[in-house]
């Protein structure tokens, strides 16, 4: 019996792209309950909240709770969405459900513009600029150049770079969440999580004049019902002339190395390479955008690094995101 669930467990871990699902839908609904918080307190929350776009079709949402008000706002910088809830402060109970059906389509984009048309870098600006983790000078700037070197489209550029993470990042499972990005101590230390890895490529693209941005998600369970609180996943696109926004996943390469125990040099770990450059499985879906965001209404804290989980205020303190039951909040994800 025990050769055999190690066999079974084997065989999960060794399923190719070739064999993943061309869509996944389901139920996914996020549990809020802040009523073991400071008592006497106003309380605010902010939650991603899911759109439908060009891959994923997001309907039948439902928002109810025991909240004085509530609203869907987007910040002003990057248009991402996001519920918005409040509780006065002689609130005794502060609840909040929210649930939505999702259909995500796998994203393959094969051919890839090899000519590279006239384009206005002006209109990309907001792709090519620094953020308080991720600068484009110094260091960050020289080691673009020398992986760039010699390359003179976008296409090739953003290729070179997409090799350089695959090969020189790890993936560390001691990485607290999904990391921050810090990108000038992930040169010094390589290892971390999806956002660690997706922000070195996006300041070396940046640096080497490739628009880029990150996109924060959620991934979505394979089995009928999952429980997938700490499922966030980002990832990244960078725009490219006659194409447009095309998506790669060097972390995800990486951590199939790691739960695999794949070396680069193995055929396995090409397959990976292959598919997530230009390809995206359907077993994730898109929530945000953006760094150092100002979310709306604004939060009294500082501006979020990132806006993957739900955040919260209770009395102007914030909530640790990264505490899923001391927050306390939970999220599932039902087969439909």
């Amino acid at each position: 019996m025990k050769r055999l669930l190690l066999t079974m467990l084997a065989l999960s871990l060794c399923v190719t792209p070739a064999a993943w699902a061309k869509s996944r839908s389901g139920q996914v609904t996020v549990e809020v309950d802040l009523s073991k918080q400071e008592a006497g307190k106003e309380t605010r929350l902010w939650i991603p909240y899911a759109v439908s776009d060009s891959y994923q079709n997001v309907t039948d949402v439902k928002v109810s709770g025991d909240f004085a008000s509530s609203a869907v706002y987007t910040d002003r910088a990057n248009g991402t969405p996001m519920l918005y809830a409040q509780w006065d402060k002689d609130a005794k109970s502060r609840k909040l459900t929210y649930s939505f059906n999702v259909q995500r389509d796998e994203v393959r984009i094969k051919d890839l513009a090899a000519k590279e048309p006239a384009w206005n870098r002006a209109d990309y600006a907001e792709y090519l600029k620094p953020t308080s983790l991720g600068p484009v000078d110094g260091e960050v700037k020289k080691l673009a150049e020398s992986i760039v070197k010699g390359k003179t489209t976008v296409l090739d550029k953003a290729k070179a770079i997409y090799d350089w993470a695959c090969e020189n990042m790890y993936r560390d499972p001691a990485t607290v969440g999904c990391g921050k990005g810090d990108v000038c101590e992930l040169l010094k230390k390589p290892g971390g999580k999806c956002t660690d890895i997706s922000s070195v490529y996006i300041a070396l693209a940046r640096a080497a004049g490739v628009p880029a941005r990150e996109v924060f998600g959620l991934r979505l369970g394979k089995k009928a019902e999952e429980d997938v609180t700490t499922w966030q996943h980002c990832w990244v696109e960078f725009f490219l002339p006659g194409t447009g926004w095309v998506p790669v996943d060097p972390a995800d390469v990486r951590k199939a190395m790691l739960v695999e125990k794949l070396e680069l040099k193995d055929a396995k770990t090409r397959e990976y390479r292959d598919y997530f450059w230009g390809g995206i499985d359907a077993y994730r879906f898109k929530l945000a955008s953006g760094r150092d965001l100002v979310l709306n209404p604004p939060q009294a804290g500082a501006p979020l690094n990132t806006f993957g989980y739900p955040y919260a205020e209770v009395g102007g303190k914030v909530l640790d995101w990264y505490d899923p039951k001391g927050f306390s909040y939970r999220i599932t994800f039902k087969e439909k």
